[in-house]
């Protein structure tokens, strides 16, 4: 039998090929999921508090290196993110919501709407978001922000031309324990009103 170097060299060759291959794409992958791992979630709503703090895992680092956004350190406050509404959908800029209170406790919080990506959504109105000074309230402190495309009196976000939205909570100068799981009715409520 003939032994036929090359051939060692080739099948080695592909299998190199194929763990690298593979490994970018885990690595895409995970890169696409969000900020790593340890994810402190409330109904829809999720922030991970090891994002702006010294202990920050490889994977969470490199998001935040990719997207060039400076997180909130954790003494600062928390960011939480909802991609869903809250009876699980996929929130769908063709739909209208209804984003309700309460709010966990926190000195100054802002609430806005971001592409998938995390960017600011152009909109007719030039109005990105609300905060705790600047909110419409009702007697007695309770809101509600309306998201649609066509305007609505009071409190009203609009996705602009968007397909596919979040909604971003930065809670600002928190005492929420982020070692224990926050109780979701204490966080704001997205209801799906109607879709186009």
């Amino acid at each position: 039998m003939k032994f036929k170097p090359y051939a060692n060299y080739l099948s080695a060759g592909s299998v190199m090929i194929a763990g690298v291959a593979l490994g970018l794409f885990a690595t895409l992958l995970s890169l696409d999921s969000g900020y790593g791992f340890d994810p402190l979630r409330a109904g829809p709503w999720t922030a991970w508090p090891k994002v702006g703090g010294a202990d920050i895992d490889p994977y969470a680092r490199a998001v935040v290196s990719r997207s060039g956004e400076a997180p909130l350190g954790r003494d600062q406050g928390l960011a939480f993110v909802a991609r869903a509404d809250s009876s699980g959908a996929p929130l769908d800029a063709d739909c209208e919501y209804r984003i309700v209170d309460p709010l966990p406790a926190a000195r100054f919080w802002t609430l806005a709407l971001a592409t998938a990506e995390g960017r600011l959504i152009a909109n007719p109105a030039e109005r990105y978001g609300y905060s705790s000074v600047d909110v419409l309230r009702r007697e007695g402190g309770a809101f509600e922000i309306a998201v649609a495309r066509e305007a609505r009196p009071g409190n009203w976000l609009s996705p602009g031309g968007a397909r596919g939205f979040i909604v971003v909570l930065r809670l600002y100068d928190t005492p929420l324990d982020v070692e224990s799981n926050p109780d979701p009715n204490s966080f704001p409520k997205i209801v799906k009103l109607a879709c186009a």
